[in-house]
């Protein structure tokens, strides 16, 4: 397991949640909701994130299917990471199977009691803690980094 902070990223139409973890990988918690509308804006927001954590890599969660297969909100999210890595060069960023998050964050949420309406604000941030979760899980199980690497083209 290599040894540092990482950041989580749950790209949305309306919100993008953002998530980190310890330099050892143990534990991964929130760190706030950006909005995702104004795109340049929220690239910037998570520039000035990454530049604040300094972490190692900055793992985005693809969107697929329960099949496997990627639609349009993939190919958004491929996009999406692309103009990210450009950003924050020389971080890497990798692409990790998000399948089910925001629905097992949802649920999480509901349980212990979140209203939907005020859930929403958490949603993203709960999506982008199991999705870095599952990430360093990963890696820890197989000793290599998680998903796949997104390559900058300038």
């Amino acid at each position: 397991m290599r040894r540092g902070r990482r950041i989580a990223v749950d790209v949305g139409d309306a919100r993008i949640g953002v998530a980190s973890c310890d330099p050892d990988g143990v534990l991964a918690t929130p760190v706030e909701t950006v909005p995702g509308r104004d795109v340049p804006a929220a690239h910037r927001r998570l520039r000035r994130i990454v530049e604040e954590y300094e972490p190692i890599e900055v793992v985005v969660g693809l969107p697929r299917s329960l099949s496997g297969r990627e639609g349009p909100a993939a190919t958004k999210v491929r996009a999406f990471a692309r103009e990210m890595a450009k950003g924050i060069a020389p971080v890497p960023v990798r692409l990790v199977d998000e399948r089910m998050t925001t629905v097992t964050a949802t649920q999480g949420l509901r349980a212990s009691g979140v209203k939907s309406k005020k859930g929403r604000s958490v949603i993203d941030q709960a999506a982008a803690v199991i999705i870095l979760q599952n990430a360093l899980e990963s890696e820890r199980v197989s000793g290599n980094p998680p998903g796949e690497g997104v390559e900058v083209v300038i």
